[in-house]
Protein backbone atom coordinates (compact mmCIF):
# COMPACT_ATOMS: atom_id res chain seq x y z
CA UNK A 1 0.00 0.00 0.00
CA UNK A 2 1.05 3.30 -0.91
CA UNK A 3 2.27 5.48 1.78
CA UNK A 4 0.87 8.94 2.03
CA UNK A 5 2.17 12.40 3.42
CA UNK A 6 0.25 14.95 4.22
CA UNK A 7 1.89 18.76 4.78
CA UNK A 8 1.26 21.61 5.51
CA UNK A 9 -2.10 21.28 8.27
CA UNK A 10 -2.98 24.17 9.63
CA UNK A 11 -4.65 21.97 12.89
CA UNK A 12 -4.22 18.37 13.52
CA UNK A 13 -7.47 18.09 16.01
CA UNK A 14 -7.23 15.44 18.41
CA UNK A 15 -3.76 14.45 18.56
CA UNK A 16 -2.17 11.97 21.04
CA UNK A 17 0.70 11.15 21.73
CA UNK A 18 -0.51 9.48 24.64
CA UNK A 19 -3.75 7.55 23.44
CA UNK A 20 -6.29 7.73 25.27
CA UNK A 21 -9.33 4.56 25.91
CA UNK A 22 -12.42 7.34 26.41
CA UNK A 23 -12.70 10.49 27.64
CA UNK A 24 -15.56 11.56 30.81
CA UNK A 25 -16.31 14.52 32.89
CA UNK A 26 -13.75 17.33 33.13
CA UNK A 27 -11.48 15.63 31.04
CA UNK A 28 -13.56 15.89 27.70
CA UNK A 29 -12.96 19.65 27.27
CA UNK A 30 -9.32 18.28 26.60
CA UNK A 31 -8.70 18.36 22.91
CA UNK A 32 -5.05 17.72 21.88
CA UNK A 33 -4.42 19.79 18.68
CA UNK A 34 -1.20 20.35 17.18
CA UNK A 35 -0.58 23.42 15.03
CA UNK A 36 1.17 23.69 11.68
CA UNK A 37 1.85 20.02 11.38
CA UNK A 38 2.40 17.21 8.85
CA UNK A 39 0.81 13.35 9.04
CA UNK A 40 2.22 10.54 7.27
CA UNK A 41 0.41 7.06 6.81
CA UNK A 42 2.41 3.81 5.97
CA UNK A 43 0.25 0.50 5.60
CA UNK A 44 -3.20 2.59 6.04
CA UNK A 45 -1.78 3.11 9.58
CA UNK A 46 -0.44 5.97 11.32
CA UNK A 47 3.08 6.42 11.09
CA UNK A 48 4.27 9.64 12.55
CA UNK A 49 3.24 13.27 12.86
CA UNK A 50 4.28 16.24 13.96
CA UNK A 51 5.93 19.95 13.31
CA UNK A 52 6.23 20.76 9.65
CA UNK A 53 10.16 21.27 10.90
CA UNK A 54 10.31 17.73 10.83
CA UNK A 55 8.38 17.26 8.01
CA UNK A 56 9.98 13.74 5.64
CA UNK A 57 10.80 15.15 2.29
CA UNK A 58 8.52 12.54 0.14
CA UNK A 59 6.23 9.46 0.34
CA UNK A 60 4.54 7.83 -2.45
CA UNK A 61 1.72 10.40 -2.43
CA UNK A 62 1.48 13.80 -1.71
CA UNK A 63 -0.89 16.30 0.22
CA UNK A 64 -0.53 20.20 0.52
CA UNK A 65 -3.04 20.79 2.91
CA UNK A 66 -2.16 24.27 2.39
CA UNK A 67 -3.68 25.42 6.51
CA UNK A 68 -6.56 23.52 6.65
CA UNK A 69 -7.87 21.34 9.41
CA UNK A 70 -7.16 17.58 10.13
CA UNK A 71 -9.38 15.69 12.00
CA UNK A 72 -9.85 11.83 12.92
CA UNK A 73 -12.91 10.49 11.06
CA UNK A 74 -16.42 10.52 13.43
CA UNK A 75 -16.98 7.07 14.83
CA UNK A 76 -20.91 6.54 14.37
CA UNK A 77 -21.59 4.19 17.03
CA UNK A 78 -25.68 3.78 16.40
CA UNK A 79 -27.02 3.51 12.64
CA UNK A 80 -29.77 2.03 11.16
CA UNK A 81 -28.45 2.14 8.11
CA UNK A 82 -30.05 -0.78 5.96
CA UNK A 83 -34.19 0.02 5.50
CA UNK A 84 -35.94 -0.83 2.32
CA UNK A 85 -37.64 2.87 2.09
CA UNK A 86 -38.12 6.48 2.94
CA UNK A 87 -40.84 7.36 5.55
CA UNK A 88 -41.96 10.96 4.55
CA UNK A 89 -45.49 10.49 4.91
CA UNK A 90 -45.01 9.76 8.50
CA UNK A 91 -42.78 13.27 8.30
CA UNK A 92 -46.21 14.57 7.11
CA UNK A 93 -48.01 13.22 10.10
CA UNK A 94 -46.08 14.47 12.30
CA UNK A 95 -46.23 18.08 10.84
CA UNK A 96 -50.76 17.70 11.32
CA UNK A 97 -49.73 16.63 14.87
CA UNK A 98 -49.74 12.51 15.15
CA UNK A 99 -46.83 11.62 17.74
CA UNK A 100 -44.63 8.62 17.66
CA UNK A 101 -46.88 6.77 19.47
CA UNK A 102 -49.67 7.38 17.29
CA UNK A 103 -48.15 6.88 14.33
CA UNK A 104 -46.86 3.37 15.79
CA UNK A 105 -50.19 2.27 16.67
CA UNK A 106 -51.47 2.75 13.20
CA UNK A 107 -48.83 0.24 11.73
CA UNK A 108 -46.51 3.08 10.73
CA UNK A 109 -43.03 3.44 12.69
CA UNK A 110 -40.97 -0.13 12.62
CA UNK A 111 -43.74 -2.04 11.50
CA UNK A 112 -44.25 -0.23 8.33
CA UNK A 113 -40.15 -0.43 7.78
CA UNK A 114 -40.60 -4.12 8.65
CA UNK A 115 -43.38 -4.65 5.91
CA UNK A 116 -41.55 -2.57 3.02
CA UNK A 117 -37.85 -4.94 4.13
CA UNK A 118 -39.34 -8.17 4.18
CA UNK A 119 -40.99 -7.65 0.50
CA UNK A 120 -37.31 -6.29 -0.97
CA UNK A 121 -34.84 -8.58 -1.78
CA UNK A 122 -31.55 -8.72 -0.57
CA UNK A 123 -29.39 -7.24 -3.10
CA UNK A 124 -31.52 -4.28 -3.71
CA UNK A 125 -31.05 -3.67 0.38
CA UNK A 126 -27.18 -4.15 -0.82
CA UNK A 127 -27.35 -1.69 -3.39
CA UNK A 128 -29.02 1.40 -1.48
CA UNK A 129 -27.00 0.86 2.12
CA UNK A 130 -23.93 0.66 0.23
CA UNK A 131 -24.86 4.23 -1.40
CA UNK A 132 -25.99 5.21 2.02
CA UNK A 133 -22.27 4.41 3.43
CA UNK A 134 -20.52 6.13 0.52
CA UNK A 135 -22.58 9.07 1.75
CA UNK A 136 -21.33 8.76 5.40
CA UNK A 137 -17.67 8.42 4.05
CA UNK A 138 -18.34 11.71 2.18
CA UNK A 139 -19.50 13.18 5.49
CA UNK A 140 -16.46 12.37 7.12
CA UNK A 141 -17.12 8.96 8.91
CA UNK A 142 -14.98 6.20 9.18
CA UNK A 143 -16.61 3.48 11.61
CA UNK A 144 -19.94 2.57 12.00
CA UNK A 145 -22.67 0.47 13.34
CA UNK A 146 -25.62 -0.75 12.22
CA UNK A 147 -28.27 -2.44 13.20
CA UNK A 148 -30.47 -5.26 11.77
CA UNK A 149 -34.13 -4.49 13.26
CA UNK A 150 -36.74 -4.04 10.45
CA UNK A 151 -36.67 -7.60 9.60
CA UNK A 152 -38.86 -8.81 12.55
CA UNK A 153 -38.93 -12.53 11.32
CA UNK A 154 -36.02 -15.08 11.28
CA UNK A 155 -35.41 -14.69 7.91
CA UNK A 156 -36.05 -11.05 7.55
CA UNK A 157 -33.55 -10.49 10.17
CA UNK A 158 -31.11 -12.97 9.29
CA UNK A 159 -31.18 -11.02 5.47
CA UNK A 160 -30.46 -7.66 7.33
CA UNK A 161 -27.32 -8.94 8.79
CA UNK A 162 -26.11 -10.59 5.56
CA UNK A 163 -26.42 -7.39 4.04
CA UNK A 164 -24.59 -5.65 6.74
CA UNK A 165 -21.88 -8.55 6.96
CA UNK A 166 -21.92 -7.87 2.79
CA UNK A 167 -20.87 -4.20 3.64
CA UNK A 168 -18.25 -5.64 5.64
CA UNK A 169 -16.40 -6.71 2.54
CA UNK A 170 -16.81 -3.66 0.17
CA UNK A 171 -15.46 -1.32 2.87
CA UNK A 172 -12.16 -0.58 4.25
CA UNK A 173 -14.14 1.13 7.06
CA UNK A 174 -14.82 -1.12 9.99
CA UNK A 175 -18.73 -1.79 10.49
CA UNK A 176 -19.64 -3.15 13.26
CA UNK A 177 -23.13 -5.37 13.21
CA UNK A 178 -25.78 -5.40 15.41
CA UNK A 179 -29.01 -7.78 16.39
CA UNK A 180 -31.98 -5.83 16.72
CA UNK A 181 -34.58 -8.34 16.94
CA UNK A 182 -36.49 -7.00 19.58
CA UNK A 183 -36.97 -3.51 17.64
CA UNK A 184 -40.55 -3.72 17.63
CA UNK A 185 -43.92 -6.49 18.31
CA UNK A 186 -44.85 -7.94 14.67
CA UNK A 187 -48.14 -7.64 13.74
CA UNK A 188 -47.94 -11.84 14.03
CA UNK A 189 -47.16 -11.65 17.31
CA UNK A 190 -49.35 -9.14 18.65
CA UNK A 191 -50.90 -11.41 21.09
CA UNK A 192 -48.10 -13.52 21.91
CA UNK A 193 -45.07 -11.36 23.14
CA UNK A 194 -43.49 -14.89 25.10
CA UNK A 195 -43.68 -16.01 21.62
CA UNK A 196 -41.50 -13.50 19.47
CA UNK A 197 -39.56 -13.20 22.82
CA UNK A 198 -39.03 -17.12 22.24
CA UNK A 199 -38.50 -16.72 18.62
CA UNK A 200 -35.66 -14.16 19.05
CA UNK A 201 -33.67 -16.47 21.57
CA UNK A 202 -34.45 -20.15 19.99
CA UNK A 203 -34.08 -19.39 16.59
CA UNK A 204 -32.65 -16.26 15.89
CA UNK A 205 -29.69 -16.06 18.15
CA UNK A 206 -28.44 -19.98 17.26
CA UNK A 207 -28.94 -19.11 13.66
CA UNK A 208 -27.19 -15.69 14.23
CA UNK A 209 -24.07 -17.02 16.14
CA UNK A 210 -23.85 -19.94 13.47
CA UNK A 211 -23.07 -17.33 10.79
CA UNK A 212 -21.28 -15.74 12.74
CA UNK A 213 -23.56 -12.36 11.77
CA UNK A 214 -23.51 -10.14 14.99
CA UNK A 215 -21.13 -8.47 16.95
CA UNK A 216 -23.52 -7.08 19.34
CA UNK A 217 -27.37 -7.25 20.47
CA UNK A 218 -29.99 -4.68 21.00
CA UNK A 219 -33.24 -4.26 21.83
CA UNK A 220 -35.95 -1.15 22.09
CA UNK A 221 -36.61 -1.05 26.22
CA UNK A 222 -39.51 1.79 26.42
CA UNK A 223 -43.26 1.38 26.82
CA UNK A 224 -45.07 0.24 23.94
CA UNK A 225 -42.21 -2.07 22.68
CA UNK A 226 -40.11 -4.25 25.20
CA UNK A 227 -40.18 -4.15 28.82
CA UNK A 228 -37.24 -4.13 31.45
CA UNK A 229 -37.56 -7.57 32.17
CA UNK A 230 -37.60 -8.91 28.40
CA UNK A 231 -34.51 -6.47 27.66
CA UNK A 232 -32.42 -8.22 30.45
CA UNK A 233 -33.77 -11.67 29.18
CA UNK A 234 -32.49 -10.37 25.79
CA UNK A 235 -28.61 -9.36 27.49
CA UNK A 236 -28.53 -12.45 29.01
CA UNK A 237 -29.42 -15.10 25.88
CA UNK A 238 -26.98 -12.66 23.96
CA UNK A 239 -24.07 -13.03 26.34
CA UNK A 240 -24.74 -16.88 25.99
CA UNK A 241 -23.55 -16.27 22.23
CA UNK A 242 -20.98 -13.76 22.82
CA UNK A 243 -23.02 -10.84 22.18
CA UNK A 244 -22.52 -7.70 24.32
CA UNK A 245 -25.40 -5.52 24.37
CA UNK A 246 -25.87 -1.89 22.88
CA UNK A 247 -29.42 -0.82 23.95
CA UNK A 248 -31.93 1.63 23.29
CA UNK A 249 -33.22 3.04 26.56
CA UNK A 250 -34.27 6.09 27.49
CA UNK A 251 -35.60 7.28 24.67
CA UNK A 252 -39.20 8.61 26.17
CA UNK A 253 -39.58 7.58 29.75
CA UNK A 254 -37.22 5.98 32.72
CA UNK A 255 -37.98 2.07 33.40
CA UNK A 256 -35.14 0.80 34.82
CA UNK A 257 -33.46 -0.14 31.58
CA UNK A 258 -30.80 2.26 32.34
CA UNK A 259 -30.17 -0.06 35.69
CA UNK A 260 -30.66 -3.18 33.75
CA UNK A 261 -28.36 -2.66 30.65
CA UNK A 262 -25.30 -1.51 33.52
CA UNK A 263 -25.82 -4.20 35.88
CA UNK A 264 -25.52 -6.19 32.76
CA UNK A 265 -22.00 -5.24 31.57
CA UNK A 266 -23.97 -3.13 28.60
CA UNK A 267 -21.22 -1.28 26.19
CA UNK A 268 -23.64 1.38 25.63
CA UNK A 269 -27.16 2.74 26.29
CA UNK A 270 -28.14 4.68 23.76
CA UNK A 271 -30.85 7.84 23.07
CA UNK A 272 -31.20 8.89 26.88
CA UNK A 273 -33.85 11.74 26.24
CA UNK A 274 -35.00 11.55 29.57
CA UNK A 275 -32.26 10.42 32.61
CA UNK A 276 -33.55 10.71 36.47
CA UNK A 277 -30.82 11.33 39.34
CA UNK A 278 -30.80 7.19 39.94
CA UNK A 279 -29.65 6.62 36.20
CA UNK A 280 -26.66 9.26 36.69
CA UNK A 281 -25.58 7.25 40.08
CA UNK A 282 -25.75 3.92 38.43
CA UNK A 283 -24.16 5.27 35.07
CA UNK A 284 -20.95 6.40 37.38
CA UNK A 285 -21.02 3.01 38.72
CA UNK A 286 -20.64 1.08 35.62
CA UNK A 287 -18.23 0.88 32.42
CA UNK A 288 -21.44 1.85 30.03
CA UNK A 289 -21.14 4.17 27.30
CA UNK A 290 -24.21 7.08 27.52
CA UNK A 291 -24.74 7.73 23.69
CA UNK A 292 -26.66 10.49 22.75
CA UNK A 293 -28.38 10.89 19.46
CA UNK A 294 -29.95 14.42 19.13
CA UNK A 295 -30.63 14.28 15.67
CA UNK A 296 -34.06 11.99 16.71
CA UNK A 297 -35.11 14.38 18.95
CA UNK A 298 -34.62 17.55 16.42
CA UNK A 299 -36.93 15.52 13.79
CA UNK A 300 -39.62 13.85 15.60
CA UNK A 301 -40.06 16.90 18.46
CA UNK A 302 -39.01 16.13 22.19
CA UNK A 303 -36.62 16.35 24.88
CA UNK A 304 -32.91 16.96 23.68
CA UNK A 305 -30.38 14.86 26.12
CA UNK A 306 -29.10 15.82 29.36
CA UNK A 307 -25.66 15.87 28.17
CA UNK A 308 -24.25 18.79 30.24
CA UNK A 309 -25.89 16.97 33.41
CA UNK A 310 -24.04 13.91 32.29
CA UNK A 311 -20.60 15.39 32.01
CA UNK A 312 -20.93 17.40 34.81
CA UNK A 313 -21.52 14.17 36.85
CA UNK A 314 -18.17 12.80 35.78
CA UNK A 315 -19.40 10.75 32.94
CA UNK A 316 -18.46 10.46 29.07
CA UNK A 317 -20.88 10.38 26.72
CA UNK A 318 -20.75 10.04 22.64
CA UNK A 319 -22.67 11.32 19.84
CA UNK A 320 -23.79 8.96 16.55
CA UNK A 321 -26.25 10.05 14.22
CA UNK A 322 -28.84 7.36 14.23
CA UNK A 323 -29.47 7.35 10.26
CA UNK A 324 -32.66 5.64 9.84
CA UNK A 325 -36.01 6.08 7.34
CA UNK A 326 -38.24 7.15 10.46
CA UNK A 327 -36.53 9.25 13.31
CA UNK A 328 -33.39 10.55 11.88
CA UNK A 329 -32.76 10.57 7.99
CA UNK A 330 -29.44 11.62 7.93
CA UNK A 331 -26.15 10.17 8.32
CA UNK A 332 -24.22 13.99 8.40
CA UNK A 333 -22.28 13.56 12.14
CA UNK A 334 -21.14 17.25 11.90
CA UNK A 335 -24.94 18.53 12.38
CA UNK A 336 -25.09 16.13 14.81
CA UNK A 337 -22.19 17.99 16.73
CA UNK A 338 -24.01 21.50 15.76
CA UNK A 339 -27.04 20.09 17.76
CA UNK A 340 -25.35 18.88 20.90
CA UNK A 341 -24.15 22.20 20.82
CA UNK A 342 -26.82 24.17 20.37
CA UNK A 343 -29.52 21.85 22.22
CA UNK A 344 -27.51 19.73 24.50
CA UNK A 345 -25.34 22.78 25.57
CA UNK A 346 -21.74 20.81 24.96
CA UNK A 347 -18.78 22.70 23.67
CA UNK A 348 -17.39 22.09 20.03
CA UNK A 349 -14.51 20.72 22.37
CA UNK A 350 -16.91 18.07 24.20
CA UNK A 351 -19.03 17.17 21.01
CA UNK A 352 -15.77 16.51 19.04
CA UNK A 353 -14.21 13.98 21.52
CA UNK A 354 -17.91 12.74 21.55
CA UNK A 355 -17.74 12.05 18.30
CA UNK A 356 -14.36 10.40 17.97
CA UNK A 357 -13.23 8.91 20.55
CA UNK A 358 -15.89 7.97 23.11
CA UNK A 359 -17.58 6.98 19.45
CA UNK A 360 -14.95 4.70 18.90
CA UNK A 361 -14.88 3.29 22.20
CA UNK A 362 -18.64 2.53 21.86
CA UNK A 363 -17.94 -0.30 19.18
CA UNK A 364 -15.16 -1.35 20.72
CA UNK A 365 -12.54 0.61 18.43
CA UNK A 366 -10.64 2.73 20.98
CA UNK A 367 -7.16 0.68 20.21
CA UNK A 368 -7.68 1.64 16.25
CA UNK A 369 -9.97 5.15 15.95
CA UNK A 370 -10.84 7.93 17.46
CA UNK A 371 -7.90 10.07 17.19
CA UNK A 372 -4.96 10.54 15.50
CA UNK A 373 -1.97 8.62 17.43
CA UNK A 374 0.88 6.49 16.32
CA UNK A 375 -0.02 2.65 14.84
CA UNK A 376 -3.92 3.98 14.75
CA UNK A 377 -5.80 3.69 11.70
CA UNK A 378 -4.95 6.52 8.89
CA UNK A 379 -8.71 7.68 8.81
CA UNK A 380 -9.58 11.08 8.88
CA UNK A 381 -10.30 13.94 6.55
CA UNK A 382 -9.37 17.45 5.53
CA UNK A 383 -11.85 20.21 6.09
CA UNK A 384 -12.45 23.44 4.06
CA UNK A 385 -10.37 26.44 4.98
CA UNK A 386 -11.95 26.99 8.58
CA UNK A 387 -11.28 29.79 10.99
CA UNK A 388 -11.24 27.43 13.96
CA UNK A 389 -12.30 24.29 15.70
CA UNK A 390 -15.76 25.74 16.98
CA UNK A 391 -16.34 26.66 13.51
CA UNK A 392 -17.18 23.06 12.71
CA UNK A 393 -20.67 22.73 15.12
CA UNK A 394 -21.18 26.40 14.25
CA UNK A 395 -21.89 26.63 10.63
CA UNK A 396 -24.23 24.00 10.76
CA UNK A 397 -25.14 24.30 7.13
CA UNK A 398 -21.84 24.26 5.34
CA UNK A 399 -20.42 21.02 4.39
CA UNK A 400 -17.13 21.34 5.47
CA UNK A 401 -15.65 18.45 4.73
CA UNK A 402 -13.35 18.19 1.50
CA UNK A 403 -11.39 15.49 1.46
CA UNK A 404 -11.95 12.03 3.25
CA UNK A 405 -9.26 9.46 3.62
CA UNK A 406 -10.04 5.52 5.15
CA UNK A 407 -6.89 3.40 6.22
CA UNK A 408 -4.83 6.10 4.12
CA UNK A 409 -6.66 5.60 0.91
CA UNK A 410 -8.78 9.35 -0.35
CA UNK A 411 -12.69 7.91 -0.25
CA UNK A 412 -14.36 11.34 -1.35
CA UNK A 413 -12.53 14.94 -2.66
CA UNK A 414 -15.21 17.53 -2.99
CA UNK A 415 -12.82 20.01 -4.50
Amino acid sequence: MPSLLIRNIGTLVQAETAPRPFVAGAAMQELPVLENAYLLAEAGRIAAFGPMAQCPERADEVVDAAGRMLFPSWCDSHTHLVFAASREAEFVDRIKGLSYEEIARRGGGILNSARRLRETPQEELLQSAYGRLLEIQGFGSGAVEIKSGYGLDVESELKMLRVIRKLQSLTDMPVRATFLGAHALPPEYRDNREGYIRLIIDEMLPRIAAEGLADYIDAFCEKGFFTVGETARLIEAGARYGLKAKVHTNQFNCLGGIQACVERGALSVDHLEVVNDEEVEVLKRGNTMPTLLPSAPFFIGGHYQPARRLIDAGLPVALATDYNPGTTPSGRMQFVLSLACIKCRMTPEEAINAATLNGARAMELENTHGSVAIGKAASFFLTRPIPSVAYLPYAFGADLVEQAFINGKRVADKR
